[in-house]
């Protein structure tokens, strides 16, 4: 009988880190001149609040523009979080409104800094489509803050390209991509040819990668892996190679992550500290689409995306990017869409 107890006992020990919550933090008006965002703290750090964390910094794309916060959770890295995918390191997410301005994404990050745990070495940036430009954008403009950066889908619109070449920098495009054409990414690499020499460039291009299909990436453990590699400590500033992105890799991307967790989001709506117990509503969040309620659609018989878009005057591919699906998505009944 005892020794059943005690096995009992360790098992439910084993079980104990699956219940440990990780945070997710929303802020709401505490830059002035930035944006709102939210930041994610790992589980691991809660035992361990010195020790320093290396953040990704994620700028989203146009559909998730605006003023509801919760829109940044429906691709990328926070809803990779919620599937399973780990990410050992603070995610700073901030939302834009129309388009992304590098000075008040440093704001945001600045802020971020002095009330995290933030290991200014290993900040890393990761952008798609619209948050590509912005990744470009930021990138160029303050080299010196960010030690290795991942644009996909996107290009740039800075006069001056030079700072990128500084970088560790993947540039990573769809060949069919009918959202952004790959040219905005040649654009960029010619420009920082132009610049100077770009031994720390990757550009690659994937072969028939549409522009929803290569959201597909942030649900992959490989470009976390890449950007880890990269150190603005290090002695000498070297492009790592070894890490790959392949078709085959993002076609098993939901398959690869290891299964559903559990957040505690926490909310501020007015300046504190992330330790001040001011203005903060706390929520278990459940693994399920966290946009308001009339954004969601609940897929019926007989629908399809044509329907589905004409319905809610909206586009195919509007919910394709929003949805990381295709038009050849078979829609099943009592899916949840992101309108």
């Amino acid at each position: 009988m005892m020794k059943k107890s005690l096995s009992i006992i360790a098992f439910l020990l084993l079980l104990l880190p699956q219940y440990a919550y990780s945070q997710l933090i929303s802020h709401h008006g505490v830059v002035p001149g930035g944006y709102d965002f939210w930041v994610y703290v790992p589980q691991e750090h809660q035992a361990r609040d010195t020790t320093k964390l290396p953040l990704v910094l994620f700028l989203h794309g146009k559909s998730l523009s605006g003023s509801n916060l919760e829109k940044v959770r429906s691709y990328g890295p926070l809803e990779a979080l919620k599937f399973g995918r780990r990410i050992d390191a603070l995610i700073l997410a901030p939302q834009a409104q129309n388009g992304w301005t590098p000075s008040r994404v440093l704001k945001v990050l600045d802020w971020t800094e002095d009330n995290y745990p933030v290991d200014t070495n290993r900040i890393y940036v990761f952008g798609m489509s619209m948050g590509g430009y912005g990744t470009i954008d930021f990138v160029g403009t303050y080299p010196d803050k960010v030690a290795a950066a991942i644009a996909m889908c996107g290009g740039g619109t800075i006069k001056d390209y030079s700072g990128l070449n500084k970088v560790p920098l993947w540039i990573i495009h769809g060949t069919s991509d009918s959202a952004v054409p790959y040219k905005e990414s040649e654009k960029v690499v010619d420009a920082m040819k132009a610049a100077g020499p770009t031994d720390l460039l990757r550009f690659d291009l994937i072969k028939g990668a549409s522009h929803s299909r290569l959201g597909r990436v942030f649900y992959m453990s490989e470009p976390y892996e890449w950007l880890s590699k990269h150190s603005l400590a290090d002695s000498v500033r070297t492009l790592d190679t070894s890490v790959q992105i392949t078709d085959a890799g993002m076609t098993n991307a939901y398959r690869s992550m290891p299964g559903r967790r559990t957040l505690k989001v926490i909310e501020y709506k007015r300046p504190a500290r992330v330790h001040e117990p001011v203005e903060r509503v706390e929520k278990t969040d459940v693994v399920e689409p966290t946009a308001s309620t009339d954004s969601i659609y609940i897929v019926k018989a007989g629908d399809t995306l044509a329907k589905i878009a004409k319905k809610y005057g909206t586009t195919v591919d509007s919910l394709c990017e929003k949805n990381i699906i295709t038009r050849r998505t078979i829609l099943r009944i009592g899916r949840r869409l992101i309108l």
